[in-house]
């Protein structure tokens, strides 16, 4: 942090200190992760996809401070990736369900790409939403946003 802002360490050792005493649960939920990978040797998404860290207690500082950044970061994004995985299966079973002409044709990270007649938007949308508010059943609510266009540009 101090080096990407510019600022002495100290400035940004207490801006940290002060985050996370702001939001407790996130440096439980950090440290959590990492004791979890340390005692059986990997993580889980939500739906038990597993990363194996097999060098989460290494001796080596540098190469066991990547497994545990690891640690904390692959538990989020691989269930948003799980997630976005089950949004294309079933998006794509209910395209085929109502015989529609539309396609999904691209994924980019947490987005969905899809060709779609214009008589079809409408139709469409509904589906897609469902289907992505509803992939992995979660306590906090899922945003979609959806657009429109003749291109990618264009539809954000």
């Amino acid at each position: 942090m101090s080096q990407r802002l510019n600022i002495p360490r100290k400035e940004a050792a207490l801006i940290i200190e002060n985050y996370f005493r702001e939001f407790p649960t996130i440096k439980s939920y950090m440290d959590g992760n990492i004791e979890f990978a340390r005692k059986h040797g990997y993580v889980e998404t939500i739906l038990g996809r597993k990363r194996y860290l097999r060098d989460i207690n290494s001796a080596n500082a540098v190469v066991r401070g990547f497994s545990e950044r690891n640690a904390i970061n692959a538990p989020i994004q691989g269930s948003a990736a799980d997630m976005i995985k089950v949004a294309m299966i079933n998006i794509h079973k209910e395209i085929k369900e109502k015989k529609l002409k539309a396609k999904m044709i691209l994924q980019v990270h947490d987005e969905l790409v899809f060709d779609v007649p214009l008589d079809e938007i409408e139709i469409i949308k509904p589906i897609i939403r469902d289907k992505m508010v509803n992939a992995i059943k979660m306590e906090v609510p899922i945003e979609v946003e959806i657009g429109a266009g003749k291109n990618w540009l264009e539809a954000h």
